[in-house]
C-alpha cells in the first residue's frame, strides 16, 4: 500500500508528522519532496495522480518545463487565432470520425 506522509527534517532526523506504522525490517522506497516542489497546482495535481495509480511518477531528474510569461502565451494565443484553415479543436473532430 501505498502513503504520503509529511516530515520535518530536524537535527539530523526525518521526522513524520503522521505514524508510519511499518513492520520491522520492512523494505520501503522514499521519494524526498520540498514544500516548494509540491505549492503549485501542477505538482498538486500529479501527487494525486500517482497515489491513485493513475499515473507513474516523474522520472529522477526531469526538469519542469520553464514557465511562459503571460505576455508570451497571449501573443501566441493571438498568432494562433490568426493561422489560416480551421480551428484544432475542429479538425480533431473529423480525425475521430462519428462517435
Amino acid at each position: 500500500m501505498s502513503k504520503i506522509v509529511t516530515a520535518i527534517y530536524e537535527q539530523g532526523v526525518l521526522r513524520p508528522l503522521d505514524p508510519l506504522n511499518l513492520r520491522e525490517h520492512q523494505a520501503v522506497r522514499i521519494q524526498v519532496l520540498t514544500d516548494e516542489v509540491e505549492k503549485g497546482p501542477a505538482e498538486e495535481a500529479i501527487r494525486i495522480l500517482v497515489a491513485s495509480g493513475l499515473m507513474l511518477p516523474p522520472e529522477r531528474g526531469m526538469l519542469p518545463p520553464d514557465p511562459v510569461s503571460e505576455e508570451k502565451r497571449r501573443v501566441l494565443a493571438e498568432r494562433l487565432g490568426r493561422a489560416p484553415g480551421k480551428p484544432l479543436s475542429e479538425l480533431i473532430l473529423e480525425d475521430r470520425g462519428n462517435w
